[in-house]
C-alpha cells in the first residue's frame, strides 16, 4: 500500500515539460535565451538517465541556435541538425586521452590534430568554426556515440583546460580537472569562440541555481544524482 497522500505522490512525479527536471529543481524561469553565432549540437545517449543534475537539455534551452538530439547514430551532421552543414567547419569536444592541462599552452580551448597533439597555429585552427558538438552520457556512452557516428571524425577536435574546476564539487566526482558539466563546457566553448564572456556568465549562473536548489532539498527528498562519471572529456 502507498502511504503517500495522492497530492504528495503527484508532486513527487511532477516535472517541467521543458527541462524534464522535477519541479523543485527547475530553473527554466530564469533563463534568457542567447542569440549565439556559433551553433550548438548536443547528442545524448538514449540510456543517459540523470534528470536531477544532468544539464544537456537545460543547456540547449539557453540558445536560439541549438539542437538537442537523443539517439545512437545519425547518417551525417546534416541529418542530426535537420539542415545542410559541413562537418569540417564544426568542432567536436574531444573525448579521447588528450590531457589539455598537461599540454602547457596556457589556453582554455585547445585545437588538436588527429593524433591528439596541439595544432601549431591555434588561432587559425579555431577560426571560422560554425558550430560545436557535445556528446552527453557516461564515458562509455559518449565513446559509443563517437564511434557510431563516423562523420564526427571529419570535424575539428577541441579540448578544454578550464582554469576552475566544475561547480559540481562533491556532488559529482570528476577524474580530471577539465571534467565539466555540459552547461559549463558549452558556456566556456561558446564564450571563447564568440568573444562574449556574458555567455559563460549566464550559463554558470543557471548551473549555480540548479545546484543550490538541489543542495537545499532534504537529503531524503533529493532525486538520485548520477554516479562518478567517466574520463574528463565527457560532459553532462
Amino acid at each position: 500500500m502507498n502511504d503517500l497522500p495522492a497530492a504528495a505522490a503527484t508532486e513527487v512525479q511532477e516535472e517541467c515539460p521543458k527541462c524534464l527536471k522535477p519541479a523543485s529543481l527547475c530553473v527554466c524561469e530564469g533563463i534568457e535565451r542567447i542569440a549565439n553565432r556559433v551553433a550548438l549540437l548536443i547528442l545524448q545517449h538514449p540510456q543517459e538517465q540523470d534528470k536531477a543534475l544532468g544539464t544537456a537539455r537545460l543547456t540547449a534551452l539557453h540558445f536560439n541556435n541549438a539542437t538537442f538530439k537523443v539517439g545512437l547514430s545519425w547518417p551525417s551532421l546534416a541529418k542530426a541538425l535537420g539542415r545542410p552543414a559541413d562537418p569540417k567547419r564544426w568542432a567536436t569536444l574531444y573525448l579521447g586521452s588528450a590531457d589539455p592541462a598537461a599540454l602547457g599552452q596556457g589556453q582554455e580551448i585547445l585545437a588538436l590534430d588527429a593524433k591528439n597533439k596541439p595544432l601549431p597555429d591555434q588561432e587559425t585552427a579555431v577560426a571560422g568554426i560554425e558550430g560545436v558538438i557535445l556528446l552527453d552520457g557516461t564515458w562509455s556512452q559518449a565513446k559509443t556515440l563517437w564511434w557510431r557516428n563516423a562523420w564526427l571524425l571529419k570535424s575539428r577536435r577541441v579540448a578544454l583546460a578550464p582554469k576552475r574546476p566544475s561547480l559540481y564539487g562533491k556532488l559529482r566526482r570528476e577524474p580530471r580537472r577539465e571534467g565539466l558539466s555540459t552547461l559549463e563546457a558549452a558556456g566556456l566553448l561558446l564564450s571563447r569562440l564568440e568573444g562574449r564572456p556574458e555567455i559563460e556568465t549566464a550559463l554558470v549562473a543557471s548551473f549555480d541555481r540548479l545546484l543550490t536548489r538541489y543542495r537545499e532539498l532534504p537529503k531524503t527528498a533529493r532525486p538520485a544524482a548520477g554516479a562518478t562519471r567517466g574520463r574528463g572529456a565527457r560532459r553532462r
